[in-house]
C-alpha cells in the first residue's frame, strides 16, 4: 500500500519526538541542547521554503559545443619551446628567425604597406615570419574553446615542442647530427614518462612542426645532413604532425597553410580586403617573385626570371628578383607586384612548396603552379577539390623544354573565366589566414580553426571505429 506525504510527515514528527524524549531520559544535563537540535530540524523539514541548491562543480574550461571532443595541452619544461626563442644576431646568417616570437608569431606591423593597401587595414598586415606556426598554434590552443583542464576528458593531446626553431639553430652551421636531433631526443624522453602518451603511444597526440616535413626526416647519407631525424624516429609514427608541406602518402603529416602577413580581426576586415582585391585595376598579365636557384634539381626559377623580364619591357609581367630584393617576410614590392597581375608564377622552391603561393592567392592573382605536390597534394583541407577552379598547371618539363609558352598558355584564358578564377581564389581567402587571435571574428573559420575542428573529428572517429571493432570482438567471442 502506497503511504501518503502527510502520513509520511506525521511518522517522521513522531520520530523525532520520541528521539527527544530518550535523549532527555538519557542525558538529562543536555537534555536542553538536544531539544533545541531537534526542533531546528524539525522546523527545517517542514519549511515551506525550497532546499538549497545542489553544490555546482567549477566549470571546465572545454565548451558545451566540443562535441568533437577536447584538447589538453602538455606544459613542457621550456627547454622545449620559450628557451628556443632567441634574437636573430645568434641564429644563421640568412636571420631566418627575425621576428617569428614578436606579437604571438604574427611579427610588426607592416607598415611599408601605407599607401598600397586600406587605410583602415594597415593595422592587420605584419611582417610574419614563413617559419611562426609553432607560436601561433601554441598561443592559440591555450586559449581555444575546446581546451580542457582535464586530461581524462581530452580528445587530442597537443605537444607545444617548437621543433622547428630547435633544428633551425643548426640548419646553416657545421654542427654534428647529435646537436641537430638534442632537442628530439630529450622531448621523446619526458613524453614517454606521460601517463597519457603511455595509454595511446602517442596515436592520440599532435604537433606543429614550423618548418617543411623533410628539415625532421634527415637522410642516412652522411653527404647530406640537412636537418633532424626527429619524423624518422619510431615513437613519432602515430603522432599526427601539422606542418607547411606534408610527405605524401604520410597519413599523420597534414598540411596546414603558410603563415602569410594578412591577420583579419573580423569578418568585416575579411570582406573589405575582398573587395579591395576584386576591383583592383590589375594592368599585368603575370608576375614572378622569386630568384634562381641552380643548386635545386629541376629548377625552372631562372628561366622564368629572365621570361618574366623580358615581358616586362611591354609590362606584360612584373618581376621581383629576391636575389636584390628582400623577400623572406614579405615587402610593399611584391605586395604591389601581386595585386597588379592577374597570374603569378610558383615554381617549387627549396622544395615543392613556399610561402609565395598563399601570398600570391591572399592578393588576389591566380597562382600558375609546375609541380603537382606545389599544393594539389598538400593542402586537402583548405583547397577545392577542382584545382582549375583557382589555378593553372603548365608541366615544368614543357616549360624547359620550350613546348610551352607561359604567355601564351595564360592568354588563352578569358575575361570572363579568369574573372571567376580570380573569385574561386577570394573565396578561399579565409580558410588560408590566421586570424587576430584577440577577436573572436564572428564566428569565421580560418586555417588555425579548419586545422583543430580536422583533427578533432578524425581522432573522434579514430577512437569510434576502434570501438566499434572492440563491440564486434566481443559479440563474436559471445556466439562462440
Amino acid at each position: 500500500m502506497l503511504i501518503s506525504k502527510k502520513s509520511r510527515t506525521l511518522q517522521f514528527i513522531t520520530s523525532i519526538f520520541h528521539s527527544i524524549h530518550s535523549q532527555i531520559t538519557s542525558h538529562p544535563r543536555i537534555s536542553l541542547f538536544i531539544f533545541s537540535l531537534s526542533l531546528v530540524q524539525l522546523l527545517i523539514f517542514c519549511s515551506p521554503f525550497p532546499p538549497p541548491p545542489a553544490p555546482v562543480s567549477l566549470p571546465s574550461m572545454a565548451d558545451d559545443r566540443c562535441e568533437e571532443g577536447n584538447v589538453y595541452v602538455y606544459k613542457l619544461p621550456t627547454m622545449f619551446n620559450s628557451d628556443l626563442v632567441g634574437t636573430c644576431e645568434d641564429l644563421d646568417p640568412w636571420h631566418w628567425q627575425c621576428g617569428v616570437a614578436t606579437n604571438g608569431g604574427y611579427g610588426t606591423t607592416a607598415t611599408e604597406l601605407a599607401g598600397i593597401i586600406p587605410e583602415n587595414l594597415l593595422q592587420v598586415w605584419h611582417r610574419t615570419n614563413q617559419f611562426s606556426s609553432e607560436i601561433i598554434f601554441h598561443n592559440r590552443i591555450l586559449k581555444h574553446k575546446c581546451r580542457t583542464m582535464e586530461p581524462e576528458s581530452a580528445t587530442v593531446f597537443y605537444i607545444p615542442f617548437y621543433a622547428g626553431l630547435a633544428v633551425g639553430k643548426y640548419l646553416f652551421t657545421d654542427s654534428t647530427n647529435d646537436e641537430r636531433d638534442f632537442h628530439a631526443v630529450e622531448l621523446i624522453k619526458w613524453v614517454q614518462m606521460q601517463r597519457y602518451w603511455q595509454r595511446s603511444n602517442g596515436s592520440d597526440h599532435v604537433i606543429v612542426l614550423g618548418r617543411i616535413t623533410w628539415d625532421f626526416r634527415r637522410l642516412t647519407d652522411p653527404e647530406k645532413r640537412w636537418g633532424s631525424t626527429f619524423l624518422n624516429m619510431p615513437e613519432m609514427q602515430t603522432v599526427t604532425r601539422f606542418t607547411i608541406e606534408r610527405a605524401p602518402g604520410d597519413y599523420h603529416d597534414i598540411g596546414i597553410p603558410y603563415p602569410t602577413g594578412f591577420h583579419p580581426r573580423s569578418i568585416s576586415d575579411i570582406r573589405t580586403w575582398q573587395n579591395f582585391i576584386r576591383t583592383y585595376n590589375r594592368t599585368s598579365l603575370f608576375t614572378f617573385v622569386g630568384a634562381a636557384r641552380e643548386d635545386v634539381g629541376d629548377d625552372i626559377r631562372g628561366l622564368l626570371l629572365q621570361t618574366c623580364r623580358n615581358e616586362s619591357v611591354s609590362g606584360t609581367c612584373r618581376v621581383v628578383d629576391c636575389a636584390v630584393t628582400p623577400c623572406a617576410n614579405g615587402s610593399s614590392a611584391i605586395m604591389e607586384s601581386l595585386l597588379g597581375s592577374e597570374f603569378c608564377l610558383q615554381p617549387r622552391g627549396d622544395s615543392f612548396t613556399r610561402r609565395s603561393v598563399f601570398d600570391c592567392m591572399i592578393a588576389g592573382a591566380v597562382p600558375v603552379l609546375f609541380w603537382n605536390r606545389t599544393m594539389y597534394d598538400q593542402y586537402e583541407w583548405y583547397l577545392p577539390e577542382e584545382p582549375e577552379s583557382y589555378s593553372v598547371f603548365i608541366d615544368h618539363n614543357d616549360v624547359s623544354a620550350g613546348r610551352k609558352s607561359i604567355k601564351g598558355v595564360l592568354e588563352n584564358y578569358s575575361k570572363d573565366v579568369v574573372k571567376k578564377m580570380r573569385e574561386r581564389v577570394i573565396e578561399i581567402i579565409p580558410k588560408i589566414v590566421y586570424s587576430d587571435d584577440e577577436s573572436n571574428n564572428g564566428g569565421m573559420k580560418d586555417a588555425f580553426d579548419i586545422a583543430m575542428d580536422g583533427v578533432l573529428r578524425r581522432f573522434k572517429a579514430e577512437r569510434d571505429e576502434r570501438r566499434r571493432e572492440s563491440d564486434g570482438s566481443k559479440k563474436t567471442r559471445w556466439k562462440i
